[in-house]
């Protein structure tokens, strides 16, 4: 049974909190789209798509105990919420996206101005809630994808993977992009075995994507950052799978930091490198990846372990949370909801797949 980070129902959210993990298992309530900003901001929730979906439910239970009587005072509302929930962290795309999306929604239902406001209020909140559903069916056509393209390169024999950074159920709705590819090989019995990075300096790998892996009995090792190169050269590794926080027009991606280095090591080593994501983490308004914003984040998350000083005090340090890993190093290719495209083709992929998307909202 996979893990559920996200305990959600009418008026009432829950999040496991990934500070504490692997530690403590312990579930507390988020009562607002303060409560959700501040969960994001400390990294109590993380990866892309679980950002934009608690986001979004914190904003759906701080509407179920509110009362609004005119559809306009309702769109004030939710627009100032929405504004204020994407400052939270400005790399990721995702909460940014479904915020665009629930303001054009309630901007819509304004302007029809044909339900009273507390139907209004409904009709938003049900598109909130329908992210977590529909999130889950998105990761495991991602798996799917990603799994039959690895395989076709393998000659369907049992692969070696190697992944960065957490992308499973702890940083989406459930099953995961990059580590639910890994769980379809491992359904497949496909899987030999998956090397995953700590993720240092914030040790999502370590703590997260380990649990994880331990959790559902998936053949693991644990490795070091700076341990990639000599897995790739010892241990027949037959792709490389990362998740991401936003793919711009030309196929740039923005990921976790240390994504980029192991794009490289897998270039040398002729590892085939993929990034697996949904179409919500593609931004078509960013040409290249030299104008993603690259989030920074305190020092004392590469000075100190659980509050225990591990470097020099008073060192100078530099924290970017993200990397740009360039199109041309995604040999791979970019996994998908709709399937696998080479970055060059994201851009008219996209574009197609929105004609024919069904939208949540």
């Amino acid at each position: 049974m996979t893990l559920q980070a996200i305990r959600y129902h009418r008026g009432s959210l829950e999040i496991l909190d990934q500070l504490q993990l692997p530690d403590t298992t312990h579930y507390f309530h988020i009562k607002d789209t303060q409560g959700g900003w501040d969960a994001i901001k400390k990294m109590q929730v993380r990866g892309a798509p679980a950002i934009a979906i608690v986001g979004c439910l914190s904003l759906a239970v701080e509407l179920d105990n509110q009362e609004f009587t005119t559809l306009n005072e309702l769109e004030r509302f939710v627009v100032d919420k929405l504004d204020h929930l994407v400052t939270a962290r400005p790399t990721a795309v995702n909460m940014a996206e479904a915020a665009a999306k629930g303001k054009a929604l309630v901007r819509n239902i304004a302007k029809l101005g044909d339900l009273q406001a507390t139907e209004g209020k409904i009709k938003v909140i049900e598109s909130f809630e329908a992210m977590l559903k529909n999130d889950v069916d998105v990761n495991k056509n991602i798996g799917r994808f990603g799994a039959e393209n690895i395989l076709s390169q393998s000659g369907d024999k049992a692969v070696n993977v190697l992944t960065h950074c957490n992308t499973g159920s702890l940083a989406t709705a459930g099953y995961g992009t990059a580590l639910g590819v890994i769980r379809c090989l491992s359904e497949k019995k496909k899987l030999e075995h998956v090397f995953c990075t700590e993720t240092r300096p914030y040790n999502q790998g370590a703590r997260l994507t380990a649990y994880e892996l331990v959790h559902e009995k998936i053949p693991s090792s644990l490795i070091c950052d700076s341990m990639a190169a000599a897995c790739m050269k010892n241990h027949q590794i037959s792709a490389i799978i990362v998740g991401a926080d936003r793919v711009v027009a030309n196929g740039d991606t923005a990921n976790k930091i240390g994504t980029y280095q192991l794009a490289i090591l897998a270039k040398f080593h002729e590892v085939p490198f993929y990034v697996a994501c949904p179409k919500t983490t593609f931004d078509p308004n960013i040409d290249t990846g030299k104008d993603i914003e690259i989030e920074e984040r305190p020092h004392h998350e590469m000075t100190s372990v659980k509050g225990v000083p591990i470097a020099a005090k008073g060192v100078g340090c530099w924290n970017p949370a993200f990397d740009v890993t360039p199109a041309d190093l995604i040999t791979g290719g970019i996994i998908t909801e709709f399937g696998v495209f080479k970055p060059s083709e994201m851009r008219d992929k996209m574009e197609e797949f929105d004609d024919e998307l069904v939208d949540i909202f």
